[in-house]
């Protein structure tokens, strides 16, 4: 088993409406710490990066918050950086600008890395191509070296990771910016039609292939990849999203490769859920992710 190291980063400044925020909050409260603990991880809590609230805040300029953003995950960049390397990070946002920082991280402990982005959402927009200018919805073009300086210095600039290196699963809401984008990387995208024509197995060792190059993977979920009759509590829920036992098996065929080093649990909004129910499901998916195992 490993050691776990879960980071709190309550920050809904990239996100489009409040409450994304008091997701870390929703997740430790349906029982994180404990549920991995039980699987037989040496689990520690690492507190959250501390982060202000937009109404103590100055908007300036189109895209709003960019310095506080960038400050915040470069925060959460040099504390994922500085742990051991057989720590396991679980992040737990806020909106998905936050990988910005915690992928970031992850890469910082050395080796080729590989991300796994399970989303609605490719989150490749930049400044000049997104149609709302949230942060929320640009990380990934960032951590591929695109965008605003302000955000590509959160790690040094450049690009954190490799366009061969990237595999979506779950996509189903692109901009057009972003479509063009994924043709011009060549990234691997594997759309829910795929998971419908193809079924979630085949989709989960056709990654696994395309990643063996890498030595680690950071798996980054969003909670609107699922369907939104099963998780309720997201800001920008798409239908026709994973159902639960793909979900699962997902994560189950991922545990069994034993290739996910970190990994973020993002987008979930206690504002919107029924019950804290989105977060005990995402909490599930980490155990999954994690070793918990039927038999």
């Amino acid at each position: 088993m490993s050691d776990i190291a879960i980071l709190g980063i309550p920050m809904d400044l990239g996100a489009g409406r409040r409450g994304v925020d008091m997701g870390p909050s929703a997740l430790r409260l349906a029982k994180l710490e404990s549920t991995l603990a039980d699987i037989g991880h040496r689990v520690a809590d690492l507190g959250n990066v501390e982060v202000p609230v937009p109404e103590a805040l100055a908007r300036s300029g189109d895209l709003r918050f960019v310095e506080t953003i960038a400050d915040t995950c470069r925060r959460a960049f040099e504390t994922l950086a500085a742990l051991p390397a057989t720590t396991v990070p679980v992040s737990l946002g806020g909106d998905h600008s936050v990988s910005m920082g915690t992928v970031a991280g992850a890469a910082a402990r050395g080796g080729r890395t590989g991300v796994v982005w399970v989303d609605a959402h490719a989150d490749l927009n930049t400044p000049e191509t997104s149609p709302s200018l949230n942060i929320h919805g640009m990380p990934l073009a960032h951590l591929l070296g695109r965008g605003h300086a302000g955000l590509l210095e959160i790690w040094g600039g450049g690009a954190v990771v490799r366009p061969e290196d990237v595999v979506f699963i779950g996509l189903r809401a692109l901009d057009d910016g972003e479509q063009r984008l994924v043709r011009e990387l060549g990234l691997k995208a594997f759309t829910m039609k795929d998971v419908d024509c193809r079924g979630i197995a085949s989709i989960a060792a056709e990654a696994l292939e395309h990643l063996a190059q890498v030595d680690r993977v950071h798996l980054s979920f969003d909670a609107d990849a699922l369907e939104p009759d099963l998780a309720p509590g997201v800001g920008t829920p798409v239908p026709g999203g994973l159902s639960y036992r793909e979900a699962h098996l997902l994560m189950e065929l991922f545990a069994d490769a034993g290739v996910v080093e970190s990994v973020d649990l993002v987008e979930v909004n206690p504002f919107l859920d029924e019950k804290n129910r989105t977060a005990r499901i995402m909490v599930e998916m980490a155990a999954s992710l994690l070793g918990k195992r039927i038999l």
